[in-house]
Formats: C-alpha cells, structure tokens, sequence
C-alpha cells in the first residue's frame, strides 16, 4: 500500500545503494536502508546534498555526520498532528511517516463507529498511531516500556493540542497478560512490535518466540463483535502472508482481513518496501 500524499513535511528524494535521501520538512537526511538493493544512478549525496549522513561501523551502530548545524530537533506535521523528530543513534529520527496509512484507517473506523471507542497501543513508541486515535475520539491506552519515548509521546500529544490519553510505561506482554486476567476489553488494538526488545524491567522480547502469545492475549482483549487489530511487522524475511496467518491462528478466520506491504516511491518512482501489515476487523 503505498502512502497516500498527506505529508507535507515528510518525502523520500532518491535510493540507492543500500540509502535512502530523505526531506524532512526543512532538513535533507541520508540514511541507510538494507531493502534498498538496487544501483543510484548517481550518488545521493550529488543529488541534494544532505544535511547530516548516518554512517554505520564496522563495528556494528554508527554515528551522524553534519555538513551544517540544523537543530537538536524539530516539529513535522500530518494533518492536525504534530512530532518532534531528531537524528537519533542507530539512525532514527523518532517517527515512521509510512505508518501514515493505518493512522488514515484507524481515524475513519473510528470516526465511523458511532459509539465510544476504545483503543490500546502496544509497543506505542512515539504515539503516532495513539495521537491519531485520540484525534478521532477515542480514548487510548499507550503502552511502551522506555519512559524517554513515553515523555516524547506525551509531549507530541501536548504540541498536538490533545489530551486525556492513559500512559503505561510497562513490559507490554506483561501488561496484556494482566488486561486478560482482569477481563478488560479494546475496540481497537494496534501492535507495532519489534524484532528484539527489552521491558522497563529487562523482560526480554523476541518476535518469533513471544508473537503468538502476544497475539493470543490481543484475541481475548478485542471486543467480540466489532473489534479491529492492526500488526506492523518491519523484521525482513516477515511477510503480510505471514502476518495474516499468525492473526488466523489466534482470531480465526471470521472477520474481515487486508494484509499488504507499506511503501514510499521516491521522484524517480523507485518503491522502498517499508514493512508489512495486516488490518484485521471483527464481523
């Protein structure tokens, strides 16, 4: 599913050879990207130059270089919400703007319910996905186990002029599995997980090994009737096909099911695959 034209402030330039030149309002970033696997016609950087490169180690991390000063971070908008973005370690900069897509699906179903909802946002990072659920009405439980990007998420919410969301900065396999016991209950659950993680007291996640428990758990959570799941995958190797199995096996087959992948074609319509979903929507 490619990312429909709403971002103003966020585009992908040109790819190749393994990066990615990228507008971030008024900032060029290069970074790296291993699903880039095809030739630049010419080097990015002669393109547009960039503002700062991500260059990895050989080592394993990496480290920013600058050709200028530009700021310790600064604010991007989609439609009326705002995020701090800056050049982080490992080479992120805090936001995924291809997840723009789910945000669009998620404000429609919930603006088209007709009835209060209820969503829960595990591995909630920044709180893209939980800013745009609080904008369209609903009340949201964000859960992630780093305090730093809970306290980034919250400010997001506070540049956005929102309010109200409920903060969990907890292990959120630990936190699903107590949400069963108490028999709590979502209209919506967004699942965003990594490959590899660490709770807020040094749980140990692993997508191939926890996925289905944490799936399991999201089945017993979801409201029965009309509930909605949506699973980000962005490990290589795991596909939409994949993904949408693993929902059978823990939700059946009795809903509603759209599994794809997410990407941006930069100016010269080269597609950059940027993760897998699968939308999952209760009968």
């Amino acid at each position: 599913m490619k990312i429909n034209n709403e971002w103003k402030d966020y585009q992908i330039i040109a790819t190749g050879d393994g990066e990615k030149l990228e507008r971030w309002k008024d900032v060029v970033l290069l970074r790296p990207d291993p699903q880039v696997i095809w030739h630049a016609q010419k080097p990015l950087h002669t393109i547009v130059r960039p503002d700062a490169r991500y260059l990895r180690s050989s080592t394993g991390g990496g480290h920013w270089e600058y050709n200028r000063k530009i700021p310790d971070e600064w604010k991007v908008s989609w439609r009326d919400l705002t995020f701090s973005v800056k050049p982080m370690g490992f080479k992120h900069t805090g936001l995924f703007p291809e997840q723009a897509a789910n945000w669009a699906m998620m404000i429609d179903l919930i603006k088209n319910a007709n009835r209060p909802i209820n969503v829960l946002n595990l591995f909630a990072y920044t709180g893209g996905a939980t800013l745009a659920a609080k904008a369209a009405g609903a009340d949201v439980t964000h859960v992630d186990s780093v305090k730093q990007v809970v306290t980034w998420s919250r400010e997001n919410m506070e540049r956005s002029g929102l309010e109200g969301v409920r903060w969990i900065v907890e292990d959120a396999l630990k936190f699903v599995n107590r949400e069963v016991r108490r028999g709590n209950r979502y209209d919506g659950i967004i699942l965003d997980p990594p490959a590899y993680g660490r709770g807020a007291n040094g749980e140990k996640w692993v997508l191939e090994e926890n996925i289905g428990e944490m799936l399991e758990c999201c089945a017993k959570l979801l409201d029965p009737d009309k509930g909605f799941l949506v699973l980000n995958l962005y490990s290589m190797g795991l596909s939409a096909l994949l993904s949408r199995t693993a929902l059978r096996q823990a939700f059946g087959s009795t809903g509603k099911e759209e599994a794809g992948e997410l990407y941006f074609a930069d100016r010269n319509g080269k597609e950059l695959p940027l993760g897998t979903f699968c939308r999952f929507t209760r009968k």
